[in-house]
């Protein structure tokens, strides 16, 4: 009997077939994000740093944060496509009001997606959660005007 073609092999393969696809897009995901993340930097590098080049312990710092997004990055995706369908229920069922689907979608949706050498070395926070902008904030109610 051949146990290549046998039928219980065939769901085995198909499901590791999957598992190898899934693992190699988000490897290329990560592989063409995060160099775009880096080079967007906040702050101009000091003038006696040299911009080429780099140590070994920069290299170092940069592997730890891919190989951290790596990890990190499946979970706060999940975690925002969860976000973005509950919220959409949410403007659904509360009669389509906004801001109460806003207050979901801003906190899932917004935060941290890659994980840079900055986080690592404790210059910038990790966001897992969003935090809503202070201009989607709704104004406070006008003061009363006096008795008189």
């Amino acid at each position: 009997m051949n146990t290549y073609s046998s039928p219980s092999n065939r769901p085995c393969e198909a499901s590791s077939f999957k598992l190898v696809a899934v693992f190699l897009l988000l490897a290329l995901c990560t592989i063409t994000m995060v160099p775009s993340a880096w080079s967007q930097e906040t702050a101009a590098p000091p003038s006696s740093a040299s911009t080429e080049g780099g140590s070994a312990s920069s290299a170092g710092m940069q592997a730890a944060a891919g190989f951290s997004t790596l990890l990190y990055l499946p979970f706060k995706a999940a975690f925002a496509i969860g976000g973005g369908i509950v919220g959409g229920l949410t403007y659904l069922f509360s009669g389509f009001d906004e801001s109460s689907a806003k207050k979901v979608w801003n906190t899932t949706l917004y935060g941290t997606y890659i994980i840079t050498p900055e986080h690592l070395q404790g210059d910038r926070p990790i966001r897992f959660l969003g935090v809503a902008d202070s201009n989607d904030a709704p104004a406070p109610p006008p003061a009363p005007e006096p008795i008189r």
